[in-house]
């Protein structure tokens, strides 16, 4: 199967279909979404990226995100590929949403719409190896610290979402 990203205007707005590759070699404005699953020590669950993955592999990253499918929601979305990535099956509610624009070293770049999904579980993952490597429970003060010294182990993506997520949980 194809997997196609949902183009989008500055408002959200629906604009067209992509092949999700293709989006990213033109760094066009498409829908995504990313995961963040806190347990009841305030933790955040990470996950470190497969080594086969076609960029960023290996590095940390929020629980899980990808790219919502076209007439599904932000939440059926986020639900389905926290199944897929993490074998995990809770309730998620939208925190935010924010536009950004991530260039690689590989010629690709992320330009998204992404809206910023939370979920609480205590329960332990089961990953896919095929999109995971390995996960970890961190705080977000020791995530933000490690993140200050050691940039380069973490996703591009991640260090931006991390910020506004990080001010958010915050004011809650």
């Amino acid at each position: 199967m194809i997997e196609k990203v949902i183009l989008v205007d500055e408002n959200d707005q629906p604009i067209g279909l992509m092949e999700k590759i293709e989006a990213h070699q033109k760094a066009l404005l498409h829908r995504a979404f990313s995961v963040f699953v806190i347990n009841s020590k305030g933790e955040i669950l990470l996950q470190q990226r497969a080594l086969n993955k076609y960029h960023s592999p290996g590095l940390w990253t929020n629980t899980c995100c990808s790219h919502q499918r076209e007439g599904e929601s932000n939440l059926q979305a986020g639900k389905r590929r926290l199944q897929e990535e993490m074998g995990m099956q809770i309730p998620l509610k939208e925190l935010f949403s924010f536009i950004y624009k991530a260039p690689f070293d590989n010629g690709l770049t992320e330009h998204e719409f992404d809206h910023v999904l939370i979920g609480y579980s205590d329960d332990t993952p089961k990953i896919n190896p095929t999109e995971v490597a390995d996960y970890k429970w961190d705080t977000p003060e020791a995530t933000r610290q490690d993140m200050a010294l050691y940039p380069e182990k973490y996703t591009v993506w991640f260090r931006i979402i991390f910020e506004k997520f990080y001010h958010y949980i915050h004011k809650i």
